[in-house]
């Protein structure tokens, strides 16, 4: 049997913290303490957000053109110190964490060289072409899926986060070899316990007001307009329900101006973040651009009901009718009438977030990441794929 040997490539390690960088350096600390030897490849700033696991190794990048978008990079290929950290770390497995230029090198150097390479897909990007792409949002998705089902079909394994995510992917043409690399959480951390009466009225709510709480980088696309129009109907007809933000990005000022009423924190990590989630009453979270959800997955572990996208990634995680409700994407109409349902029922609303609760135990990083390392064993088992570019 081979050795275990990580070289992981990555457009997002430490230089924003977010749920692939977090996902990923989870997985780099635990391939460490089970002596898995693994090397990271991928862009870097300055003063990254994150003081991150194992050793980096920078991939050349630029700014994101999208304005909205300035603090993600993009890799622009390798550099001679690149090919000579790699040839000397002589992995076994690469693995593709993100299908930009650094990593169509690394799939290029992965079968050239006979070494075994697999992907994980973290992030819906065609979903972001409706933005993003204007008039030619539909023809820049359609080559985007052109593109990403070759990229991972050169893969041995895709890892994905969820069930409803593989059925996606085969729709649009990736072959029948993804496995189910799940998020985790800390339930020990995020915890219904957190819960803070004080901390509610410190920032201005009262006893007997329903909070509902959105956690998440502060974008458009994140569905910030169906969430603030939604909390704002319902708190139309019940005054005692109230908006917490929690998060910070380029849409923060804008929706500031638009929702005025709302708390908002920035951001928030840690006791304050688990302190936050639990203090609020309701999740809403619209975003059908998530893979998965981690934000989802925390509040649930908080003991929260969840009004989520029906969606990719968030329909995995809520239950409809039974830790939540699926709203349909992009309806404006219908999650207002589903969050006034949940807001109306208070017995209902400790119902589902037990149920939360309950699901969210079933979500431990051990146990998922070491999944995530049997997949690796079996992958290494199985013949390099022949290069198809």
């Amino acid at each position: 049997m081979k050795e275990i040997r990580v070289a992981l490539f990555t457009g997002n390690y430490n230089h924003i913290k977010d749920g692939v960088s977090l996902t990923l350096n989870r997985l780099v600390a635990y391939l460490e303490k089970q002596g898995i030897p693994v090397l990271i490849f991928g862009p870097t700033i300055d003063e990254p957000e994150v003081e991150h696991k194992g050793r980096l190794v920078e991939i050349p990048s630029v700014r994101m053109p999208v304005s909205s978008r300035g603090e993600y990079r993009f890799t622009t290929g390798w550099n001679q110190q690149v090919i000579e950290e790699l040839n000397e770390f002589d992995p076994t497995l690469i693995h593709i964490a993100t299908p930009d230029r650094g990593g169509y090198k690394a799939l290029q150097w992965a079968l050239s060289n006979r070494v075994q390479v697999v992907g994980s897909y973290h992030t819906h990007f065609t979903s972001y072409f409706k933005y993003y792409g204007g008039v030619f949002s539909e023809a820049l998705e359609f080559l985007a899926w052109q593109y990403l089902s070759w990229f991972y079909n050169n893969c041995t394994h895709v890892y994905v986060p969820s069930p409803s995510m593989i059925e996606e992917l085969k729709r649009h043409g990736f072959n029948d070899h993804a496995h189910i690399w799940a998020r985790g959480v800390e339930t020990d951390h995020f915890s219904p316990a957190k819960r803070d009466e004080g901390w509610r009225r410190s920032v201005g709510f009262e006893e007997d007001d329903i909070v509902v709480t959105f956690v998440s980088r502060l974008v458009w696309e994140k569905e910030l307009d169906t969430y603030m129009q939604s909390v704002q109907r319902v708190a139309a007809k019940n005054p005692k329900v109230k908006p917490l933000v929690v998060g910070s990005g380029p849409a923060k000022e804008e929706l500031q101006k638009l929702m005025p009423e709302a708390v908002y924190t920035g951001f928030l990590g840690g006791e304050d973040l688990a302190r936050a989630y639990a203090s609020s009453d309701i999740f809403l979270f619209p975003s059908h651009t998530e893979t998965f959800g981690n934000v989802t997955l925390e509040a649930m572990s908080c003991g929260l009901p969840c009004l989520v996208a029906d969606a990719v990634g968030s329909k995995s995680l809520v239950e409809h009718g039974v830790n939540g409700l699926l709203g349909e994407a992009e309806n404006k109409a219908d999650f207002t009438k589903k969050l006034g349902v949940i807001v109306s029922d208070a017995e209902l609303r400790k119902q589902m977030g037990a149920a939360s609760r309950q699901k969210a135990l079933q979500y431990e990083w051990n146990e998922i990441n070491g999944a995530l390392v049997e997949n690796y064993r079996q992958a290494l088992k199985l013949p390099v794929p022949k290069p198809n570019y």
